[in-house]
């Protein structure tokens, strides 16, 4: 058995955790970093196939020093995946693999059905049918995306787990970088404890809790630094237009040249609860939408997501998320309906950059098979003729990008091939599953209280 002192970084490991179920568990995990405080050694971990914000410090009684595996030596011998410019899979791209079996241009007629092992309804059991036109397929460069998970329980097959990673093995990435910083951040009347690294400033790394003014985002040392500025600061919302407003819930529209302090303390709160985003200092080809709710005290921070000003991929989120106190309780799926509700003002189909997380691709495709769901389930039949539409009339509705359209239609299994055509089945269980998740998702976009003119960004210079 080796011993504590033979414990180095790049080791592996059983290390006991306590699971979602309040079970002990001994899972592989790597050796990331070790510290001595005080005479008493310390481990960073990361539990392997696990998401990274399960990381953490330990003691060496949890670890499973009889089934230890010491790092090898890599060999020098360049490998496809390892070269410039590659990408590792992701989900999405599975995905799309998967929605190529659709001919582009290929009638497609739908219907209800008791059972998703046929084609047509049996007994008098069907409610109605709908004929699709797949769209075409184009090329899409992949960045990262993420969200919060959301309730999902549409009638739509099982989620990821979600205690598991399913995003790339990274590695290959700073040591630094792999491994959470702040141990605490304070938020108004929220502490959070961050999930990722985040670059604050090193001298801040060390503290037991960051303090954060929950308007500006500016960041202290202390509570008396943070009730010093306080005094000063005189703003109660985010320093943007507010372009919505419905009950206690706003959307705040922010400029990331005009505004660039609040962009860069907004990207750097983010990094704290997202993997996969790149954090840039350059805010200005951004635009931010960030969601408060209001109170008394002023307009608190929920959540936000990151737009391009001009984007070549018809991207129209970049980053996205819901501050972890309000996550799933549908605000996640709000900001996602917001921004297709932007996309349709503008005249555009939209789609996330991806490849999206294990989160965000969770909540985008509960969004938009409730979305597309909700557009079969309505239309009406004519002379007693199944009801027809296309895929491009349903992305034109939803601002949806036909892709999405067809990943979402593969996914949820409602595509079949029926003497020589695509028909579209819609099962009595994911009807009825589609409506258990509709009556649970309160919170809606009110068209109606949205108040924001698109600006051409082409004719802006350099915005």
């Amino acid at each position: 058995m080796a011993e504590v002192g033979e414990v180095s970084e790049g080791c592996r490991l059983p290390v006991l955790r306590r699971n979602q179920e309040n079970e002990d568990e001994w899972p592989l995990a790597e050796i990331l970093s070790v510290k001595d405080i005080s005479g008493r050694k310390l481990f960073y971990v990361h539990y392997i196939d696990f998401n990274k914000r399960l990381d953490e410090w330990v003691t060496h009684d949890r670890l499973d020093l009889k089934k230890i595996q010491f790092p090898k030596k890599e060999a020098k011998t360049p490998t496809k995946n390892g070269l410039p410019g590659s990408r590792p899979s992701s989900p999405e791209r599975d995905v799309k693999r998967k929605v190529e079996v659709v001919s582009p241009a290929t009638p497609v007629p739908v219907t209800t059905e008791t059972t998703q092992a046929s084609v047509f309804p049996q007994n008098g059991s069907a409610r109605r049918a709908v004929a699709a036109q797949p769209g075409r397929k184009r090329k899409s460069n992949c960045l990262g995306t993420d969200e919060d998970s959301q309730d999902s329980s549409d009638g739509i097959p099982s989620a990821p787990r979600m205690t598991g990673s399913l995003v790339s093995d990274r590695s290959h990435d700073d040591i630094i970088t792999r491994m959470k910083n702040i141990e605490c951040i304070e938020l108004g009347r929220h502490r959070l404890k961050p999930w990722y690294f985040s670059p604050y400033p090193q001298e801040l790394t060390a503290l037991p809790v960051l303090y954060l003014c929950e308007f500006c985002l500016k960041y202290g040392k202390s509570l008396k630094c943070l009730q010093r500025h306080l005094t000063k600061c005189d703003l109660r919302h985010p320093p943007g237009n507010e372009i919505y407003r419905k009950g206690t819930i706003s959307f705040f529209e922010i400029d990331g040249r005009k505004n660039k302090s609040y962009s860069q303390n907004l990207c750097l709160l983010a990094k704290c609860f997202l993997d996969h985003k790149t954090l840039y200092y350059d805010t200005d080809p951004f635009l931010f939408y960030v969601m408060t709710e209001y109170d008394c005290k002023g307009f608190h921070i929920v959540g936000y997501f990151s737009k391009e000003k001009e984007s070549t991929e018809d991207y129209n989120v970049a980053c996205i998320l819901t501050l972890p106190p309000y996550q799933r309780r549908g605000y996640g799926k709000l900001l996602i309906e917001f921004s297709y509700e932007l996309s349709k003002v503008e005249g555009k189909t939209g789609t996330p950059e991806k490849p999206l997380s294990d989160l965000g691709l969770l909540s985008y495709r509960s969004y938009w098979s409730q979305t597309i769901l909700e557009i079969l389930m309505n239309l009406k039949s004519e002379n007693g003729e199944r009801p027809q539409i296309t895929i491009n009339e349903i992305s034109e509705i939803t601002s949806i990008k036909k892709e999405d359209v067809i990943s979402t239609l593969q996914y949820l299994n409602l595509i079949n091939y029926y003497k020589g055509q695509y028909i579209l089945t819609l099962s009595e269980d994911i009807v009825d599953g589609h409506e258990r998740a509709m009556l649970k998702r309160i919170l809606r976009i009110d068209s109606k209280c949205l108040h924001f003119t698109p600006k051409d960004w082409s004719k802006r210079g350099k915005w």
